[in-house]
């Protein structure tokens, strides 16, 4: 089975990924919920980081380092840099403060500092407030953001045309890497006879709401 459709299994068997019907911030009626936050075990946590491994060597991203934003970002980034390292990929990475430290080691940024290509490391992209600031802190430091990797990118538009996801590849001129797209969620549905009952009204949320298709 592809990575990315045991990803989707596993977020469901962690009741990460749920089907019913769920208010966004947006607004709208999804018929299907994910919430990161309920990888909220060691080993859940560390199973998670595999597959942020296995999608950040499947892309051939070149990457010197990684960075996880405060603070969601912050245990995903550590558990990411073990689990690439075991595949034998060893980075350094670094997370951030939401305010500096004037004393001790002193500034905002904790860990191995910021150089060369860096990877940012969140769980989903929403308004894209914490790439926005994480991009700010990696050029401030005279490194260049690479890319923003996610779990779940849902391909759905924001107030205009483009998704959160596109808007900041647009935005900074990065790519956008996730371990599993709404593409991969339907494909899930399609296969499985336990979970096909979803797969019309995921269909119809993406009719309505979802990126527009190229010709």
């Amino acid at each position: 089975m592809d990575f990315r459709q045991e990803f989707i299994e596993f977020a469901i068997a962690q009741d990460v990924l749920r089907f019913g019907n769920f208010r966004t911030k947006a607004g709208r009626l999804s018929p299907y919920f994910f919430n990161a936050g309920l990888f909220n075990n060691g080993a859940a946590l560390g199973r998670l980081a595999e597959f942020y491994a296995k999608a950040i060597s499947a892309s051939g991203i070149v990457v010197d380092g990684l960075f996880g934003p405060a603070y969601k970002g912050i245990p995903l980034v550590a558990v990411i840099a073990v689990a690439l390292a075991r595949s034998g990929r060893n980075l350094p990475f670094s997370f951030n403060r939401k305010e500096a430290k004037d004393h001790g080691e002193g500034g905002s940024i904790v860990g191995a500092p910021l150089a060369g290509r860096v990877l940012i490391i969140d769980d989903v992209i929403t308004a894209g407030t914490s790439v926005r600031e994480s991009v700010d802190l990696i050029r401030a430091a005279g490194a260049s953001p690479c890319g923003v990797v996610i779990a779940l990118d849902r391909m759905e538009r924001g107030s205009g045309e483009l998704s959160a996801v596109q808007e900041v590849e647009q935005n900074y001129g990065i790519p956008v890497l996730a371990v599993a797209n709404l593409d991969d969620l339907m494909s899930f549905l399609h296969q499985r006879d336990d979970f096909r009952q979803n797969e019309a009204a995921v269909a119809r949320y993406r009719q309505e709401y979802g990126l527009a298709r190229s010709a």
